[in-house]
Order: structure tokens, then C-alpha cells, then sequence
């Protein structure tokens, strides 16, 4: 050690000479870790700024040994740089810091004494005993409050009878530092293994005159440090009138081990008044222990509904297939919001053996009880199911029939399909009627083309709604042979069908261009439909073709629109094919556009449309092309904002 500080003070002298302020960011991280340090230390002997030497004690918290206390201790008189020098002081191993902090502790005051006793509590320094007993005299509630603090940090025998002897004749404002030591005091005798005088020292605080706080603290480690014979001053909490005594009590009750406490807990959750009961059962269900599981259940069972809610979320947390018949039976409950929490509980209760259960349980359930079983089978995807539902689509009891059919549309494939179908031409009321179309619209939609063998034979139905939802699911499933039995419906011998046909041949929703050929069943429907209504959705559905296809050039797309032209009588149907246009850059389409613009009732549109078109370059659109469409807008519009544009694009 003598030889290092006499290269520590040729270093330095070499420093001073030499290298002038020394900058805490200027030392090199390729120095050996001696010369860092060093250069570190030669940062707080310098005239460095604060900053910097700040800086240097941080990296010193790191980097720092003995060699670097003396140069630290001389910053724990300085205001500045106290705090920052107590960093590494706490950090170097080693007995000098401890002796740099006692010797300040002899000299200074205030806030630097503060710091420097809170500095050797860190440091738990048993040496400190003598002054910081000393500093528990103090005047200054802060300087006793960090002695009390340090000696609770340091812990052993004698600290206990030095911080219970001051806690007995201490003025009160000093008490709750005293009593804060005594509790730090007692947590060190717990975890060394010493449980008698653990429990000695909480017992004296909570039985002294402190604040509540420190009562309650001090009964919490009191409880915990008596193990198994702690359990009657748990229950002493858990039956208090004070609020404050309860909730400290609920909070001990999850940190207390053993499966006695457990069930001591269990069998006092039915001596608790009903408004206390959920919060006894949540701290109950944290203790995560099996032996709880009794309790749970039997209070998702029975009691409060509030308290019923509670157990049931507990079971989706703790439970087991142990746990379904209770959760079942929950689920089924008058009370809305208990059997909506049984009910998602089940749902997302974890486990294949949970699906086993609840299906076994399907074929001899009723009512409600077989409505619930089919919702969660929906709702866990359990599609091996699906049989047994199915013979469920005929139950008597309503509310089954719309859960099993609503489950084979989710569940499904083209055997569901099939099998809704043939319930399709039973005699069935309006709402059943509904839900069977919803089911077959999912399926199919999911399914597609292997759901239509089944459709077709419905699309021959004598019942002409029955016919209607057909048309529906056909649309869903999509394809070639969906699309002939559509279009053949619109030659229905029941004017609603037919009607109905024409509707879902007007938005057929599938991928254009497979299923492209609706386009000229939409041609001849706009051409000579039936009726004004057939005529007028049959032009749309092949104006949304024209729009879709993809698969279209621009001058083909035009020349659709064109080929059209004869049949646009409304606005909204010419704004259909402005729309068109507008997207579709060749010279045919701004030739339409500026015919568009010439006409009243879409002046504007159609002016729109040709500025956003003609104001870019496009290959096959010559610049007189666009000059003339543009000249079209400047010459037809009435709109200062769209001629203003369309010279804009002009130039």
C-alpha cells in the first residue's frame, strides 16, 4: 500500500506539472485499470469543473479502490460534490472507505452528515455503532432519523437494545425513526435465521407508542417471523374494525407460508362479514396453493353474487377440469353478469381434457345447461363436436336450436352445409329461418365450392325463401356452377325470386375475373330486364364488373363503358361510369369524359374527372389528346376552382 501511494503522488506531481487541467472525459479507456484510476483521482485534485469531477466519481463507483478514498473523503465536506464522492465511497471494498466516513461523521453537519451516516448504513459499518449511537442523541430529528436508519442497517444484539432503549424514553417526534430502525433491525434477524429476536424486537415496536404505520409494519413482520404460530395474530387483523389492520392482515396473508395457513384461511373466509369476503378470497387464491381450490370453488358456488364473480375469475386462473361443474352450473345463472364470467372462464379455462368434459356432459344436458355447452364448443373450436350438435338443431328448446345452428356455421364444413340444408325445407319460424341463413352464408364462405352440391338441391325448394337463402349462400360459396344456378333464378317462377336473383347477380361479391362470367347475364339484364329495377341493377352490377376486372386493358375497359352509353339514363349510374373513366388513361375514355362534361347533370363530375387524368403524362395519350379534354373542361364547367386546375395542367 506504501509503495502504491508514493507512485500515486508521482503520477499526480507528474500531472500537475506536465499535463495542466486534467478533464474527466480525456481519460484514455486504454489505460491499464491502476492508470485510469489514477488519472480519475487526478480529476478531483485538479481546478476541473464540478461536472467533470462528478463524473470522475461515477466512474470511480466502478473503477475505484482504496487508493482513491483519500482524494473522495476530501469531497464530503464540499456541498457540491458530497452526494457524488459518497457513490464510490459506498461501492470500494475494502475497511478505508468505512474509516474515511467515520472520520467525517466526527466532524461534520447537517445535510453532509446525513449523507454520510445514510453512507455507512449502506455500508452496514459495525465500527460506526459508537457514533452513530451518539447521533440517535441528536436534537436534529434528520441527523437521528439517519442514525436510526444506519443502526437498523447494521443490525446484531447490540443495536436491538441500543434502538429499543432510545425508543423507550424518546420524545414522540423521534419515535417513528426509532421504531423505522427497529423494523430494519428485525428484517436483518430474520433473514440471518434469527426468528426469536425478530419477533422480540417487532413485538416492542407494535406494542409501543408509534404511528400506525410502524404499528402495522412491525405487526406484518411479527406474524411473519412466528411462522405457523403467527396465524392467530393474522386472523386478529382479518377480523379488525380498522380498515388499515385488515388490509395489512390481506397482505400477509399472501407472504405467510404453509398449508395450515391456507386452511385456517379458507375456514375464516366464511366467518368474514360478505363486503370483506371477495378481498379474503383474492389474497386466498394468491397464495397459489391446491389446498385453496375447496374454498374457491365453494364460493363460486354459493354466497354474494359479487363474491361469486371473484371466485369464478379465480377458477379461470387456479382451476381444472375439477372446476367445470361449478363453472357450468355459474353459466347458467339468472344473474346475466355471474353466468357472462362463468361463461368466459370456461371458454378460456386451459386444457384438452377440459374440451373431453364438456362435450361428454352435451348429449344429456337441457335447456340452458346444453345451450351453454354448445356456445363453449364454439367458442374453444371443439369441432369433434360437431355431431352432437348437429342432432341439437332440431331441440325443442329454442335457445339451443339458434346456439347449435350459429356453432355449425362456425365450426362447419360442407357436411354442416349439407346437413342445414335439409333443415332448411322443414316447417320452421322466421327467426329459426334466419339463423339458418347466417349459418350457411359462413360455411359457405369458408368452404366455397364444396358447400354447392348441397345448395342446389335447396335451389329447387318449392318454398320460394327457401330459394332466397339459397341464392344468399350461393353468392358466399361463389364459382362457376354457384353463378348458373344465380342466373338461373332470375328466370324464377316466383317474382321475388327472381327479383332476389337479380340482386345478388347485381353485387356478386367474388373475386373478379373468375367468376367474370356474370358480366353478360348483367348486359342482358341492363339491356332488357324485366322491369325498370332489373334493368337499372343489372347496369350497375356490369358497370362494378367493368370497374373490378382487373384483367381489363384501358382501351377494352373504355370501349365497356362505351358499348353502354345508350343505356345511362340516371346520374348516378353516368357517375358509375365516370369513375371508371377516370381511372382508365387512353384517348377513348377522355373523348367519353368530355361528352360526359357536355351533359347537365354530370358537368362537374366529369370536369373533375378529366383534370386529376389529363394533368399527368400518360403513354398512348398524345399532349393534343389531353390539350383537348382539357379545353372541354375550360369550355363546359362552371367551376372557377376546376378551370383554374385544368389551365394548371395545361401548363
Amino acid at each position: 500500500m506504501t509503495n502504491k501511494i508514493h507512485y500515486l503522488g508521482f503520477v499526480l506531481a507528474s500531472l500537475a506539472l506536465n499535463l495542466g487541467p486534467v478533464r474527466a472525459a480525456e481519460v484514455s479507456s486504454k489505460l491499464t485499470p491502476e492508470d485510469t484510476e489514477l488519472k480519475l483521482i487526478a480529476v478531483l485534485q485538479s481546478t476541473a469543473p464540478p461536472a467533470d469531477k462528478a463524473i470522475a466519481c461515477k466512474k470511480l463507483a466502478v473503477r475505484g479502490t482504496e487508493a482513491a478514498v483519500p482524494a473522495l473523503a476530501s469531497l464530503l465536506s464540499d456541498p457540491e460534490l458530497a452526494s457524488w464522492a459518497r457513490i464510490p465511497l459506498e461501492a470500494i471494498p475494502g475497511s478505508a472507505p468505512d474509516a474515511a466516513l467515520r472520520q467525517a461523521m466526527g466532524t461534520l453537519k447537517g445535510n453532509l452528515l446525513i449523507g454520510v451516516i445514510h453512507s455507512s448504513g449502506v455500508r452496514r459499518d459495525a465500527q460506526a455503532l459508537s457514533l452513530l449511537a451518539k447521533d440517535l442523541q441528536s436534537t436534529e430529528p434528520d441527523v437521528q432519523a439517519a442514525a436510526a436508519w444506519a443502526l437498523g442497517r447494521i443490525g446484531g444484539v447490540k443495536v436491538a437494545k441500543t434502538l429499543t432503549h432510545s425508543l423507550a424514553s424518546a420524545r414522540e417526534s423521534a419515535r417513528t425513526a426509532l421504531a423505522d430502525g427497529c423494523i430494519l433491525c428485525a428484517e436483518q434477524f430474520l433473514a440471518e435465521g434469527k426468528a426469536p429476536a425478530a419477533v422480540k424486537l417487532y413485538d416492542t415496536v407494535r406494542k409501543s407508542r408509534v404511528a400506525k404505520q410502524e404499528v402495522l409494519e412491525a405487526t406484518r413482520g411479527a406474524i411473519l417471523a412466528r411462522g405457523d404460530d403467527g396465524l392467530p395474530l393474522l386472523l386478529e387483523q382479518l377480523r379488525s374494525s380498522d380498515n388499515a389492520r385488515v388490509g395489512i392482515g390481506l397482505r400477509t396473508a399472501r407472504e405467510l407460508p404453509g398449508t395450515s395457513v391456507t386452511q385456517a384461511l379458507a375456514a375464516e373466509l366464511n366467518r368474514t362479514p360478505p363486503d370483506r369476503q371477495p378481498f379474503l378470497l383474492l389474497a386466498l387464491a394468491d397464495r397459489q396453493d391446491p389446498a385453496a381450490l375447496p374454498a374457491i370453488l365453494s364460493a363460486a358456488s354459493s354466497g354474494s353474487t359479487k363474491l361469486r364473480i371473484v371466485a369464478v375469475g379465480e377458477l379461470e386462473r387456479l382451476g381444472n377440469t375439477g372446476s367445470v361443474p361449478v363453472l357450468l352450473a355459474a353459466a347458467t345463472d339468472p344473474d346475466a353478469k355471474l353466468a357472462a364470467a362463468a361463461s368466459g372462464a370456461l371458454a378460456r379455462l386451459p386444457g384438452a381434457d377440459v374440451d373431453v368434459d364438456l362435450m361428454a356432459r352435451l348429449p344429456d344436458s337441457r335447456g340452458k345447461t346444453r345451450q351453454v355447452l354448445i356456445q363453449l364448443a364454439q367458442q374453444r373450436g371443439i369441432e369433434q363436436a360437431l355431431p352432437a350438435i348437429a342432432h341439437c338443431a332440431e331441440d325443442a328448446d329454442e335457445g339451443v336450436r339458434a346456439a347449435a345452428v350459429e356453432a355449425m356455421g362456425a365450426l362447419g364444413d360442407d357436411l354442416q352445409a349439407a346437413q342445414l340444408v335439409q333443415l332448411l325445407d322443414k316447417p320452421q319460424s322466421a327467426k329459426d329461418q334466419a339463423n339458418l341463413e347466417a349459418a350457411l352464408v359462413a360455411i359457405s364462405g369458408r368452404k366455397g365450392s364444396g358447400c354447392v352440391p348441397s345448395l342446389l338441391l335447396s335451389a329447387q325448394s318449392s318454398q320460394p325463401n327457401v330459394r332466397i337463402i339459397t341464392l344468399h349462400a350461393l353468392s358466399s360459396a361463389g364459382g362457376a356452377a354457384a353463378l348458373a344456378a344465380v342466373k338461373s333464378s332470375v328466370e324464377d317462377k316466383d317474382a321475388s325470386v327472381q327479383e332476389e336473383a337479380v340482386r345478388t347477380l347485381s353485387t356478386w361479391p367474388n373475386n373478379w375475373p373468375e367468376d367474370e362470367g356474370v358480366a353478360q347475364p348483367l348486359l342482358d339484364l341492363a339491356e332488357s330486364g324485366k322491369t325498370p329495377t332489373q334493368q337499372i341493377l343489372g347496369l350497375r352490377g356490369y358497370l362494378q364488373y367493368v370497374e373490378g376486372n382487373k384483367k381489363l386493358k384501358e382501351e377494352e375497359r373504355a370501349g365497356k363503358v362505351k358499348a353502354v352509353l345508350p343505356l345511362l339514363k340516371r346520374p348516378e349510374e353516368k357517375r358509375q361510369a365516370i369513375t371508371i373513366l377516370g381511372t382508365t388513361p387512353s384517348p377513348e375514355a377522355l373523348e367519353l369524359l368530355a361528352g360526359f362534361a357536355a351533359q347537365s347533370d354530370v358537368r362537374e363530375d366529369a370536369c373533375s374527372a378529366i383534370v386529376k387524368l389529363a394533368a399527368k403524362e400518360h403513354p398512348g395519350v398524345s399532349k393534343e389528346q389531353r390539350h383537348q379534354a382539357l379545353q372541354a373542361v375550360l369550355d363546359q364547367s362552371q367551376n372557377d376552382k376546376t378551370k383554374a386546375e385544368a389551365r394548371q395542367a395545361e401548363n
